[in-house]
């Protein structure tokens, strides 16, 4: 009997019958439609591919998409999305998660996800506020901010999404902005294929709590000298006028002007597959407030071994030495005790 074709889906076909709703303009609209509009792509059935998110605007993803999904607990989707991982390893599994929601309660739980590279891809919408809350500072609200509850300024420093993901040797790290949408696309698509843990940061506006936070970076009269696409093995080049570029003087970034002495081949050039990630860690430390274009793209893309399949591993090897397992006689063996 021939093996039937999979049906070939289009990004209707992953939108879900719930109305969306996110306030008017909000960011979130943009993601969900490059997500439905890549997903297609991939060639995988629905009944494989599972969401799962934890709780702030953000976490309303899974009931949008027509597949699998599950709404869990404040900052515990890794955790969820970890045990699905080392059970169902043919499972596409994406944690959809917030500034608030993954690096406030659930950093924990991000942290080691990351570091043990689970077959799982993050994306984290950071508007650096909370916005399902009404406007209360968030883990990366910049210092000074007022919101909500700092009516005097934000005096905590704040975190950096891909700074912590490098910093966890996370073996996929990109960053992307909601309105643009061609760019969003690739950076999904691109850690859909990756094996491994793929930390994707997405700069989203909250137009209610935090509207315009990042203008800088897509106002189009702007964005050319405040953004940098980071593309593999090329220099680190920006501006209207292509006319910028990023060294090093010893161990810091400066911004220097091409011409004058200084050509492309003094600049520093982008390696997204080096083994060692200082270098990446670097790029995501630069900062449009200390006068620096902020960059986009894939900053890390690197194979390493998964905890998923070694656990496995483990597993099939104690199977081949021991046989099957027998719960009843593990829980009568040992010491065991009669309380009378």
């Amino acid at each position: 009997m021939a093996i039937a074709e999979l049906p070939v889906l289009t990004a209707a076909d992953f939108a879900s019958d719930q109305d969306v709703r996110w306030c008017p303009g909000c960011g979130d609209y943009s993601i969900l439609a490059q997500m439905r509009k890549m997903l297609p792509g991939l060639g995988i059935p629905r009944e494989k591919i599972v969401f799962i998110s934890g709780i702030g605007c953000s976490s309303r993803f899974p009931y949008y998409m027509n597949c699998f999904g599950i709404h869990s607990i404040h900052g515990r989707a890794p955790a969820v999305a970890s045990g699905l991982a080392a059970v169902n390893p043919d499972l596409q599994l994406w944690v959809i998660t917030g500034d608030g929601d993954g690096l406030s309660i659930g950093g924990n739980h991000l942290m080691h996800c990351i570091r043990r590279n689970m077959d799982i891809n993050i994306v984290l919408f950071n508007n650096r506020i909370y916005g399902l809350t009404k406007g209360q500072y968030s883990p990366t609200t910049p210092l000074g901010k007022v919101t909500k509850s700092t009516p005097m300024g934000a005096i905590d420093n704040p975190l950096h999404p891909v700074s912590i993901a490098i910093g966890c040797e996370a073996t996929f790290v990109a960053r992307s902005i909601d309105v643009n949408i061609k760019h969003l696309g690739m950076v999904l698509e691109r850690a859909a294929d990756h094996k491994g843990t793929s930390f994707i940061e997405v700069y989203q506006n909250c137009v209610v709590f935090n509207d315009g936070a990042f203008n800088y970076a897509t106002d189009r009269d702007v964005k050319a000298d405040t953004v940098l696409e980071l593309e593999h093995g090329r220099p680190l080049i920006f501006g209207k006028n292509r006319d910028k570029g990023i060294r090093l003087n010893g161990m810091d970034p400066e911004v220097v002007e091409l011409g004058k002495g200084i050509s492309e081949d003094d600049l520093l050039f982008h390696d997204e597959k080096a083994a060692e990630p200082s270098l990446a860690y670097l790029l995501s430390r630069l900062r449009h407030e200390d006068g620096f274009p902020e960059p986009i793209g894939v900053f890390r893309a690197v194979e390493a071994p998964r905890y998923d399949e070694e656990l496995n591993r483990q597993i099939e090897l104690a199977r081949a030495k021991r046989g099957e397992g027998d719960f009843n006689k593990l829980f009568a063996s040992g010491e065991t005790w009669t309380v009378t």
